[in-house]
């Protein structure tokens, strides 16, 4: 095993100066995201490191996937009977990290969540691939499941069920919207000076700041 104290890294692939910062935390976030998108070298960009609280405090994070980025936030879709959506229904409040190693980038996303209105759920699910869709059906997301094979012969299921037409949306199935109230942009500089601009929401109004690395 390497030694994790031993890495070292030269960040020096860019800079986010006073002048190159966009004037709003969307144009910033859309045109990082571009470059990172039309980039082969960044594996899914839209992939978020996503970080919830239980009721009583408990954190937890895992990776989702970004489906949306608009002047609302970002949305991403899950089980409503996952255990990411119980911590939202308790606390529904998340975090949230976009990573792009390739270009040495982070923006990390906090504010309060909501639920997407059904009928953006049900557009963006006709989207899917069928089999996302079908598998959407048959798992359980966050329980406990016998094997590997219980879970295949639910999808059998599944797909028995829905052969030969379109597959709806679970019913427990369904988006959920970041609404940023404040949104971090990191670029990697050298001699770890990276840089780091904030876009902060107070009484309805951002603010636009520089914080030290």
């Amino acid at each position: 095993m390497s030694d994790p104290a031993g890495l070292r890294r030269r960040y020096a692939k860019g800079q986010l100066g006073d002048g190159a910062v966009a004037d709003s935390w969307l144009q910033q976030l859309r045109a990082w995201f571009g470059e990172a998108g039309a980039d082969p070298a960044v594996v899914e960009p839209n992939a978020i490191q996503l970080a919830t609280a239980s009721a009583d405090g408990t954190p937890s994070v895992r990776t989702v996937l970004a489906k949306a980025i608009d002047e609302r936030g970002v949305v991403f879709y899950t089980n409503y009977d996952s255990a990411k959506a119980h911590d939202l229904d308790a606390n529904p409040r998340a975090s949230l990290v976009f990573v792009w190693l390739p270009h040495e980038r982070q923006v990390r996303v906090s504010g309060a969540v909501e639920r997407v209105a059904r009928d953006e759920t049900e557009a963006y699910f006709a989207t899917r691939p069928r089999e996302s869709q079908l598998g959407a059906w048959a798992s359980p997301q966050s329980q406990v499941v016998a094997s590997r094979a219980a879970l295949d012969d639910a999808y059998a299921e599944v797909e028995r069920r829905f052969a030969g037409q379109d597959v709806p949306p679970p019913p427990g199935w369904g988006g959920y919207l970041v609404r940023p109230d404040r949104v971090e942009f990191w670029q990697g500089r050298s001699g770890r000076l990276h840089d780091r601009i904030r876009f902060r929401l107070d009484d309805g109004q951002w603010t636009t700041e520089r914080l030290a690395p």
